[in-house]
């Protein structure tokens, strides 16, 4: 064999490993914008069902035939899919960890967001409550205001909300997560409580629901940046010595078949319907039984299902690494170690 017929047999050896690459990339990214999208509309389609009354996609089956509103929430699913087969089709040149780094940084922005949300309406309802214990809010917005502001569901709408929308405006103008501030305002906030009880003789129930709500926000928005930065524990004393290949094909299945599964079993069973553990605090506005505590227990509640959203969507983002990794593609991420002492 002549060194010309070589070059053609290498030549097309390689534009068939790049034609299966191609189509391995495809694949896998086509999988993971779909459990994406319709992790989207699940919670879509949860709140307009719950909250907004619709009557659910399930309802396009009933023997009735189902109502014109329930068909549309189950057209939301095959048109999340085809959405996302546009999405691949029209940036077939996007690399695995290109994807992988754009969806980290869509969850970035959620967890940034959550954090200064947290923050903000966390002070907010102190203040509101310390006010009401001490007699000072009907003073300072009268009779009618305080009795409103010591009512769940008009302080959730009409003061939480809008804080929310706050933190996440602020959110979009700042770059940090916000998780080494959160742990100090913790700690901050124990103190308060040790030195309020302890010298002055004075507590009341909003210190401790305030220091549950953070720590609360703390360990459950945290978990995506840790899987980020490989902090979960595994049994490092077999994954350490494996290969890069071999960690990356232990990754996906990890991923896939247990994080995003786990997630999903989360969101089916805390949004299963409107009695759900995340469903009814949320749509109901429950607060703790002290009555002049934090009115953010329903939030509290909320905090396992954006916990399951987020872990979700870094667990896809994690998967597209993990593949890249598995056929060597460059530009893989490199975790900065801890310093030894």
């Amino acid at each position: 064999m002549n060194s010309d017929s070589v070059s053609q047999v290498a030549e097309s050896v390689s534009v068939v490993s790049s034609g299966t690459q191609t189509r391995l990339t495809k694949a896998v990214r086509l999988l993971g914008w779909c459990i994406l999208a319709l992790m989207l509309v699940f919670v879509v389609n949860n709140f307009l069902s719950f909250g907004a009354g619709l009557p659910g996609a399930g309802s396009a089956f009933s023997e009735k035939g189902g109502s014109a509103l329930g068909w549309m929430q189950f057209a939301f699913y095959p048109i999340a899919i085809i959405a996302a087969g546009l999405h691949i089709s029209k940036s077939s040149h996007t690399t695995l960890r290109a994807d992988s780094d754009k969806i980290t940084s869509i969850n970035t922005f959620l967890v940034r967001a959550a954090f200064w949300v947290v923050l903000l309406v966390g002070l907010v309802d102190m203040v509101i409550s310390f006010m009401r214990i001490e007699d000072v809010l009907q003073l300072v917005v009268g009779d009618q205001l305080a009795k409103d502001l010591g009512r769940s569901h008009f302080r959730g709408p009409y003061v939480h909300m809008p804080v929310m929308a706050l933190g996440i405006i602020v959110a979009m103008f700042t770059r940090t997560l916000g998780f080494h501030w959160l742990t100090l305002l913790i700690v901050a906030a124990e103190l308060l409580i040790v030195f309020s009880r302890f010298i002055f003789s004075y507590e009341q129930a909003f210190f401790s629901d305030l220091v549950r709500f953070w720590y609360g926000a703390l360990f459950l928005f945290a978990s995506a940046y840790t899987l980020l930065e490989e902090g979960h524990v595994r049994v490092d004393v077999f994954y350490a010595g494996f290969s890069d290949k071999t960690k990356g094909k232990i990754n996906v299945a990890g991923s896939l078949f247990m994080g995003i599964v786990f997630c999903w079993t989360i969101l089916f069973v805390g949004m299963g319907g409107k009695a759900s553990i995340i469903n009814a605090p949320i749509f109901n506005f429950e607060t703790t039984q002290s009555g002049f505590g934090l009115y953010v227990k329903y939030m509290m509640a909320g905090f396992l299902g954006f916990f399951a959203i987020t872990m979700m969507i870094q667990f896809v983002s994690y998967m597209f690494g993990s593949v890249a990794d598995i056929r060597g593609d460059p530009g893989k991420r490199v975790i900065a170690q801890p310093a030894e002492h």
